[in-house]
């Protein structure tokens, strides 16, 4: 099944690939007999549906999450594993959409108000107070 990330972007079938394992999660005695933790995996660095630059995007924004150029994702949060495998899915595409978002705006460094920059130094002196006076009395 492919993978519709945005209007300009769908995934093809043939570039995910699927691993199944037992999973931890829920299930009772159901959980040891089957492979209901779905693993979903696409290989960034190779995709043919990317233009150069978003997988420039990609791989830089995706660069903690990417082994060998790839972007893996588990789920093992329902019994059933079609169910994990929809899950997984959505969780790829939040990912990759998320990673091919423009950038926010830039912040505007701001200085610090007047009555904030007061409040900042009142505290520092009552801060200040307080650790002298647990200092032992000096003696002359």
């Amino acid at each position: 099944m492919d993978l519709p990330v945005s209007r300009e972007l769908v995934i093809p079938a043939t570039e995910l690939e699927w691993r199944f394992s037992r999973s931890p999660g829920p299930g009772g005695q159901h959980v040891n007999t089957s492979d209901s933790r779905a693993e979903l995996s696409w290989d960034v660095a190779s995709s043919r549906v990317l233009t150069d630059e978003q997988r420039e995007q990609l791989l830089a924004r995706l660069s903690g999450r990417l082994v060998a150029g790839v972007v893996t994702v588990a789920a093992s949060e329902q019994r059933s594993q079609l169910r994990n495998r929809e899950t997984a899915l959505q969780k790829l595409a939040v990912i990759i959409t998320a990673a091919l978002a423009p950038d926010g705006p830039k912040r505007r460094p701001t200085k610090p108000t007047r009555g904030s920059a007061r409040r900042h130094a009142a505290a520092k002196t009552r801060r200040s107070e307080t650790k002298s006076l647990r200092k032992r009395p000096h003696s002359e």
